[in-house]
């Protein structure tokens, strides 16, 4: 059962430096993170109000990381733009049981364990299912399920998650994931076929309804950049930076914010 976006995940060089430019530029936190042990990957994290976050992901072993697909992507984004949207993540509440659907039509893997131990100790558990071809930032994205439990996950970290209030000023909040393609109905089209996800034309857009988020896949010569996140906070007037090898762009939104939930 697939609830939105769950997060989006940005190759960086230096995770820690990007997360100093993202607060410098934007308002915007990172809080968490660690290390993804045996995989070649670290990462820092900034949390947002409803439930999702933004991964800044960076590579210390890139032997370990090719061996696996985010690790891969995280890669192949340093190595051909020098960092970027690599890809991203749809939350679903039974991936086991989707990821079994799926790969009956031969689109998708098993449904797979992963763990993060943080900089306290704590290990962090997920299971994923990956699609049968590369990830990309223009492609189809994985799904994620978190052990909704300890310090990340549990009822009271996703209620401190939605209260938290950026150096922005407020909670923030994703509203929208725009990705460049070659071929927006095309991507819409291969997307769908992988994963069923429904997409409808708006011009030269293909968008998609997907949990409280929206994404949207651009004509390449229509964007400036290669991505672009759109966040919702409670400030006086919109912002936007282009930092990290695409735009974030704040709008206004009024609070309450949508807030996660673990039933």
């Amino acid at each position: 059962m697939i609830r939105g976006i769950d997060h989006v995940v940005i190759a960086c060089a230096d995770p820690g430096a990007a997360a100093a430019e993202l607060e410098s530029a934007l308002g915007l936190k990172a809080t968490g993170g660690g290390r993804h042990e045996g995989r070649g990957t670290f990462n820092r994290i900034a949390w947002l109000a409803d439930g999702s976050y933004i991964e800044l992901i960076g590579v210390d072993d890139p032997d370990a990381a090719l061996l696996q697909p985010v690790g891969a992507a995280t890669v192949r984004a340093l190595e051909a733009h020098g960092g970027g949207l690599a890809t991203f993540a749809l939350r679903d509440d039974d991936v086991e049981k989707t990821a079994a659907a799926l790969a009956a039509i031969g689109s998708f893997g098993a449904a797979s364990h992963g763990s993060r131990r943080r900089d306290d100790g704590e290990h962090v558990e997920w299971w994923t299912s990956f699609p049968k071809t590369d990830l990309a930032a223009d492609a189809t994205p994985f799904l994620i399920q978190h052990a909704l439990a300890g310090a990340e996950w549990s009822h009271t970290a996703l209620a401190e998650r939605a209260a938290f209030r950026h150096p922005i000023g407020s909670p923030v909040r994703l509203v929208r994931l725009d990705i460049a393609s070659g071929d927006p109905p095309s991507t819409a089209a291969t997307i769908h076929e992988h994963l069923g996800l429904d997409f409808w034309a708006v011009a030269d857009l293909a968008v998609a309804d997907v949990g409280p988020h929206v994404i949207r896949l651009v004509p390449r010569r229509e964007m400036a950049v290669p991505a672009v996140i759109t966040l919702g906070a409670e400030i006086d007037a919109p912002r936007t930076a282009e930092l990290l090898g695409l735009r974030f762009d704040v709008e206004r939104a009024e609070l309450p914010l949508p807030v996660a939930t673990v039933d």
